[in-house]
């Protein structure tokens, strides 16, 4: 056989061959168009309880309306996130359909660090200084700040503070829970976080009687060095419950009272 025909017959099988594969396609491809939602699928990342399955289900049944049926071509997942990513407990969330005919969603939690309780009024901020309410489903076992808290916050409110001051003191608060979690002895240590007069906290630890009057949340790391100092010097040398304040409010200094 001739080289020429040779490459002629090879090019008609690739050919055929690449028609084949696009008829597969354009059938798969019409299938796929022509497929419903046959259910729903949920993922929860987070070691939190905030949301379950079935409040994922609830929000669209409420938000979005009837899904099972619809077309998989025809969903709107920008809305279905849009409508997750509106709860408050809720930081992220991710929807996507797959050719079995499924609804996926994918939530992450927001992850708080502190509960502040003011009364029978309480609510979680997360890292960031986001503040979200608290949640019916599960309680997050979280640092409790209580007392008179200095912000304006009403129920059911989510985000940021508005206030300057406001903001600034909670990022003073997160600051000093990242820095108990980070150092873990501190986070171990302090049972108890209120807060007295213009914005000021007294930290009450786990042993002793002890109350350490810290101030305003600056300063964060020089104070609990000087609590630290107390420990290691004072308490060895007037012995434990000697004293039952403890103020590190003031730079440089400890002072001491019975």
């Amino acid at each position: 056989m001739k080289p020429a025909l040779k490459y002629t017959l090879a090019s008609l099988v690739l050919l055929l061959i690449a028609a084949v594969f696009v008829i597969m396609y354009r059938g798969s491809e019409d299938k796929l168009h022509e497929k419903t939602c046959a259910g729903l699928k949920v993922t929860i990342e987070g070691d939190h309880y905030f949301v379950t399955s079935d409040d994922v289900r609830k929000y669209l049944e409420d938000g979005y309306g009837p899904y099972m049926g619809q077309r998989l071509e025809s969903m709107n997942l920008a809305k279905i996130e849009k409508i997750l990513d509106k709860r408050s407990a809720i930081l992220k969330s991710e929807a996507y359909t797959t050719p079995d005919g499924y609804l996926h969603i994918n939530i992450t939690q927001r992850e708080p660090i502190v509960r502040f309780q003011k009364g029978d009024f309480g609510f979680y901020a997360d890292e960031r200084g986001f503040i979200f309410p608290l949640q019916r489903n599960y309680s997050s076992l979280v640092p409790v700040v209580d007392g008179s808290i200095p912000l304006t916050i009403n129920q059911g409110f989510k985000g940021e503070p508005k206030d300057p001051k406001q903001k600034k003191w909670l990022g003073g608060i997160v600051e000093m829970i990242n820095y108990m979690n980070e150092s873990k002895i501190w986070a171990e240590d302090i049972v108890q976080i209120s807060v007295i007069d213009r914005g000021e906290l007294v930290l009450v630890p786990r042993y002793g009687k002890e109350k350490f009057y810290f101030g305003k949340p600056i300063d964060i790391e020089d104070k609990f060095d000087r609590i630290a100092d107390y420990y290691k010097s004072i308490v060895p040398a007037k012995g434990k419950n000697y004293y039952s304040t403890v103020s590190v409010k003031f730079d440089g200094q400890i002072v001491c009272r019975q």
